[in-house]
């Protein structure tokens, strides 16, 4: 990227600042230090254990953060959601311990209002139904405490949905799925299809009545990985008003990584670790295997390469961006941490990509997606009632 790019990418975003889809800092923050935010204070840099605190926010120019309220797919029932009601707590603890620079925002318009006030317009995203529990009760509850995304599975199926790294289980969305995506739809709460199926992206296209997003989730053309969008999926888009954030993660933006780490996840197995494992002792495993298999280096450029071709097929409209950091343990060249969003702009901009153009990208597109689903909400409310719907009435 030139000098000129880089100014011009840091000026743009002093106006049209990045809403980022998916952080996993909570996650992070109760794997390494169970909450303790004196531990990891993220009023000061923390480059030796997360990638992402407020000086780094604000180098990035983030005007907004879906926080990921995540817990693991193993957890279900009961567990599943007590863990997620403590993942929701630890934002609502950096809210309150950082209200200089963090704000929470339940709508479109708190988005902007916060952006006024020079914050970071914080919101909440639920990573699975399993964390609801089969419970439309809950998922209403989840609304009601803050959360505005929900991904409708994360890397294993659920009893109504299938996931994109599991083996097929009800061939998509059950009965009682699409039943979830409707009562999603009547609170206002997004649907997030990062992590399905494509089987299940295309039955919760055609069950909503509301835009849906990809919180984080590449091009399946660009990089054949099943955490990827097709793109006939990605045509749908215009129609249904969705947007589609670009994730950095190496393993699912090129494909020489998705390949290498195939063969570092069964490493991990092999010494008995979860392959999502980012304790220290998990990560001398991936640092042992790389130093006998160096890891293909994903780049800025690898990520634009997947902005070119989803604004070509899906529309400029409709994409946006969800980096997933502290939710991986390697990045790309120039992406290392959430200071990295201006270079992802320059780069674009070299690219050729307007100011208008990366507008909606960095901010425009998620308040548009998020007022929309609210307005959906508001027609849906006058019109029915809350679902008491259970998954053994819909599925037998």
């Amino acid at each position: 990227m030139t000098p000129a790019s880089s100014e011009a990418a840091r000026e743009l975003l002093r106006e049209f600042p990045v809403v980022d889809g998916h952080n996993d800092l909570p996650w992070a923050l109760r794997a390494q230090v169970r909450y303790d935010l004196d531990a990891r204070d993220i009023a000061a840099h923390q480059g030796a254990h997360l990638h992402t605190d407020i000086p780094r926010l604000r180098a990035g120019g983030v005007g907004a953060q879906f926080w990921s309220v995540y817990v693991r797919s193993d957890y279900a029932g009961d567990k599943a959601v007590s863990a997620t009601l403590e993942q929701i707590d630890c934002v609502r603890q950096l809210l309150a311990r950082y209200p200089d620079d963090l704000r929470s925002a339940l709508t479109a318009a708190d988005m902007e209002a916060v952006r006024a006030e020079g914050r970071i317009a914080s919101l909440m995203g639920a990573e699975g139904g399993h964390s609801i529990a089969n419970s439309l009760a809950t998922l209403r509850a989840l609304y009601a405490l803050g959360v505005r995304y929900m991904t409708l599975t994360h890397n294993d199926n659920i009893a109504w949905a299938d996931s994109a790294t599991d083996e097929p289980g009800v061939g998509g969305l059950s009965a009682f799925g699409r039943e979830v995506v409707r009562e999603m739809n009547r609170e206002g709460m997004l649907v997030d299809l990062s992590h399905v199926a494509a089987t299940t992206m295309r039955d919760a296209l055609d069950a909503t009545s509301a835009p849906v997003i990809f919180s984080h989730s590449s091009s399946r053309a660009v990089c054949d990985h099943p955490r990827n969008i097709p793109d006939d999926v990605l045509e749908r888009l215009p129609g249904n008003g969705g947007v589609a954030m670009v994730t950095f993660v190496p393993k699912f933006v090129l494909q020489a990584a998705v390949d290498w780490t195939a063969a570092a996840d069964e490493n991990m197995r092999a010494h008995g670790f979860h392959h999502l494992d980012t304790t220290a002792e998990a990560m001398k495993v991936h640092r042992a295997f790389e130093e006998s298999n160096p890891r293909p280096i994903a780049t800025v450029s690898t990520v634009a390469d997947h902005l070119d071709h989803m604004r070509d097929v899906a529309g400029v409209d409709h994409i946006g961006i969800g980096g997933d950091y502290d939710g991986t343990a390697f990045t790309p060249d120039g992406l290392g941490d959430v200071s990295g969003y201006p270079n992802l702009i320059a780069e674009l901009l070299d690219r050729g990509w307007s100011k208008t153009d990366l507008a909606k990208l960095t901010w425009q597109n998620a308040v548009r997606v998020l007022g929309a689903a609210e307005d959906v909400a508001r027609d849906l409310q006058a019109t029915r009632g809350p679902s008491n719907a259970t998954i053994e009435a819909l599925d037998g």
